[in-house]
C-alpha cells in the first residue's frame, strides 16, 4: 500500500499519497507512513481546535436561566428536574472560577458546597440529557 511498484523503494505519505521524494521527511510508523507537510497540517487542525475550545470566559459564563432554556431545546417536561440541574451545573462553574481565578483559593471568599446529582429512572427515559 506505501510502496508504488514503478519506483522500487519509492515510499509514499499514508496520508497524503505524496512519495518521498516529493516531501521533506517521511516518518515511518508500523507499516504507515507521514510527511512533514501532513504532520504540519494535524498540528494547525489541533490548535485551531484548542483555541476554539477556550473561547468562553469566566465573565460569559451562562446564568441558571439560559441553561435551563438551553435544556429546554433537548428535554421535554420535567422542568423541577431541569431548573434543579441548570442551578447546579451554574454553581459548579462558579466554584471553578471562584477557585483557579487567581491561581489560589482566597481565604475570606465564600464557600460554594458541592452538590451531587442522581438522575434515576427506566432505560430510554432520557437520563442521559
Amino acid at each position: 500500500m506505501a510502496r508504488i511498484g514503478d519506483g522500487g523503494d519509492l515510499l509514499k505519505c499514508s496520508f497524503c499519497g505524496k512519495s518521498q521524494k516529493q516531501v521533506k521527511k517521511l516518518i515511518a510508523g508500523p507499516g504507515v507512513y507521514i510527511c512533514d507537510e501532513c504532520i504540519d497540517l494535524c498540528n494547525e487542525i489541533i490548535e485551531e481546535e484548542l483555541s476554539e475550545s477556550s473561547e468562553l470566559t469566566w465573565s460569559e459564563l451562562p446564568k441558571p436561566r439560559e441553561i435551563f432554556d438551553f435544556l429546554d431545546g433537548y428535554v421535554i417536561g420535567q422542568d423541577v428536574a431541569k431548573r434543579t440541574l441548570a442551578v447546579a451545573v451554574y454553581n459548579h462553574y462558579k466554584r471553578i472560577q471562584a477557585g483557579t481565578s487567581d491561581g489560589h483559593k482566597g481565604g475570606d471568599a465564600v464557600e460554594l458546597q458541592k452538590s451531587n446529582i442522581m438522575l434515576l429512572g427506566p432505560t430510554g427515559c432520557g437520563k442521559t440529557l
